[in-house]
Parts: structure tokens; sequence; C-alpha cells
């Protein structure tokens, strides 16, 4: 498969949306607290509760800990990500995904040192020479903490092509980044549709 485009894996903008100005979370725990609307987004975003798991030895902002596949009445298939080789295997050892089931992915990851902003899924999928491009905004986070370790995020759910035409091999490129358009994971991966599991 060739490398896409770096135009390809681009996040669509939403029209007329700006990034809000930059804050510590030390910043944001000090906003008016007498405010109760904003206690509560602050709550929804986890600031203020617990110790924070940030490592101090680690600059990155996201890590994503596994990708998951979901398909109704079947095991869950589990990509570990501190594993290593398990990026490379991933485009190594397509998955099998029968025509026409129903399936979804999903990511654990977790945030630290600042809040994560607008992160979004885009996933750029090519067979045959004909390329299907798809986005999916996951949302902000703030750094995780003992009240809150990881988070989980499950994608919409996807019906696997069907019929002669439907089958075969494709080939998947997929990356998490954030309104910053700092790419937190970018990966390769591949997935065969058939007749049958």
């Amino acid at each position: 498969m060739s490398t896409p485009h770096p135009d390809e894996l681009q996040p669509e903008q939403t029209e007329g949306f700006k990034v809000g100005e930059k804050k510590t979370l030390e910043e944001y725990q000090q906003l008016d607290q007498n405010d109760e609307s904003l206690r509560k987004w602050k709550e929804s975003l986890g600031i203020g509760s617990g110790k924070s798991l940030s490592d101090p030895n680690d600059p990155r902002k996201c890590i994503i800990l596994s990708l998951g596949l979901e398909v109704g009445g079947r095991s869950d298939i589990i990509i570990d990500l501190s594993k290593p080789g398990s990026l490379e295997g991933l485009n190594k050892n397509p998955f099998t995904i029968k025509e026409g089931a129903t399936f979804r992915m999903k990511a654990r990851f977790k945030v630290q040192h600042q809040i994560l902003s607008g992160m979004k899924y885009v996933q750029v999928v090519s067979r045959v020479g004909l390329k299907n491009k798809m986005q999916e905004m996951i949302g902000s986070y703030s750094p995780n903490t003992t009240d809150k370790p990881e988070y989980e995020t499950k994608f919409e759910t996807e019906t696997a092509p069907s019929g002669m035409i439907g089958r075969g091999h494709y080939e998947a490129v997929s990356k998490f980044v954030d309104d910053d358009n700092q790419t937190h994971l970018q990966f390769k991966w591949s997935f065969d549709i058939k007749k049958d599991w």
C-alpha cells in the first residue's frame, strides 16, 4: 500500500470553530469557583478530583493504550499497544471480518500533563486504488488521575461490505490527532472481508 498523501489524514475543520486559549490545569482549577455551570463543566473533564498519574519522565500528552474491535456475538479483538511490535503486527496480521457483519472499533487511552483538546480519529481505507476517509470526534479530556486512571472511547458502529465486490483485502492508515494538530498515534493496519469468520 502506498503511503497516503499527508493531506489525506488531515482532520476536517468545523467552520467557524476556533481553538480556545490554552490554560494550565492550575488555571482551570482556579476559574470562578462560584459558577455552578463552570464547576460542572470542570467536573465533566475530571479537573480537580484525584491525584495526577502523569509521568514526569514521559513527555507525551496522550498515550493510546490499546485498540479493539467489537463484533456482536464474538470475543473482542484487543491489541495491547504496550507490547513491543504490536503496531507492526497490525499491518502484517489482518483482522478478518465476515461480510455484512456489524462491528465497531474502540480505544483505551491515558492523558497526562495538560488538557487534551478536541482529539479526533481519522482513517483512510483503500482497496484497489479506491480510498475512503472517515473522521470521528473523540473529545476533550483532562489528565488522568487516581479517580479516573484511563479513558475508553467506542466509535460508531459500521457494517462490513458484502457480496463478491465487497470481499477482499483492505489497507488502512489511521491517526489520533488533537486541535493543535499534534498526532498522538499514526499506524497502518489491514483487514480482510470474507464470506465467513
